[in-house]
């Protein structure tokens, strides 16, 4: 069996027009039916914290867009009509303002990732596909094929699949090294990216499982997905294809805060800096 992918910077060079490409996230309030909800303020203030961060990101020079229901916490493995209503609505209402490629990533139901990236044309979605966790959120075992499936049922088969394969906020019951998980993915379920994470939302990803990672599967591109700093930023892109970044482009480097112009300023000197290095 091969791998799927032809070249280590096939997909990305293919949805955003280079290697090595930043994908900034944009991580919505809470959404409704969800606990930190506010009624008061409403799907509007939704939006419009969206728009302000999104013209901060599209001005900032990054290269691709990544919009989650960070906010609604506590997370859960099977998404509400509701939020899945909302998150396309408000995705929906930003499209014609979106110049970059963007993906969807509702925590933690790939096939509502798939439904809502369908709905508003988006280009990737990033889940947890594969394996079996203890996590916050109870006993996790996503179902690949039940995903695959899906996203063929809908006709979204054109939609990229990024393979979170070391989630945050859980701890895989398999002890497999992150290479054989890596080549295991990719051949047994067709990922067109690998994710590699740290523990929770902002915290760094081991760079020793990328190159793992890398050296176990090198035609499928494989990206830091949490922690990505404008101090490390340099040091990330000289192992990892590409980089996810949220935490580390808001107000204080706190991952609730508002879009910081400046640190995405600061930010994008140091990949710029770093592909020149490359």
């Amino acid at each position: 069996m091969s791998e799927r992918a032809t070249g280590p910077g096939s997909v990305l060079e293919q949805l955003f027009g280079r290697p090595r490409p930043v994908i900034a996230m944009m991580h919505l309030p809470p959404l409704p039916g969800r606990p930190l909800y506010d009624s008061r303020a409403g799907m509007a203030a939704i939006v419009d914290a969206l728009r302000r961060d999104l013209e901060v990101l599209q001005e900032g020079g990054v290269d691709g867009l990544l919009f989650c229901n960070e906010g609604d916490r506590p997370y859960a493995l099977k998404i509400d009509r509701a939020q899945v209503a909302a998150m396309a609505a408000a995705i929906g209402e930003l499209r014609p303002y979106l110049s970059l490629p963007y993906g969807v990533d509702l925590l933690w139901d790939p096939l509502a990732a798939l439904a809502v990236a369908q709905a508003v044309r988006a280009s990737f979605v990033r889940e947890v596909f594969t394996g079996v966790y203890d996590s916050d959120m109870g006993l996790w075992q996503p179902d690949a094929a039940a995903a695959l499936d899906y996203r063929r049922q809908i006709g979204a088969e054109h939609i990229k699949l990024f393979f979170n394969i070391e989630p945050e906020f859980a701890r895989p019951l398999s002890q497999r090294p992150i290479g054989a998980l890596a080549r295991s993915v990719v051949v047994s379920s067709l990922a067109d990216a690998i994710l590699i994470s740290g523990p929770m939302a902002g915290a760094e990803a081991d760079l020793s499982h990328i190159r793992e990672a890398k050296a176990a599967v090198p035609s499928t591109p494989v990206l830091a997905n949490t922690g990505v700093r404008i101090e490390t930023v340099r040091a990330t892109l000289a192992v990892a294809d590409g980089v996810i970044v949220g935490t580390g482009l808001k107000r204080d480097g706190y991952t609730w805060n508002p879009v910081d112009p400046e640190r995405v300023r600061r930010f994008m000197d140091e990949v710029r800096a770093a592909r020149e290095e490359a």
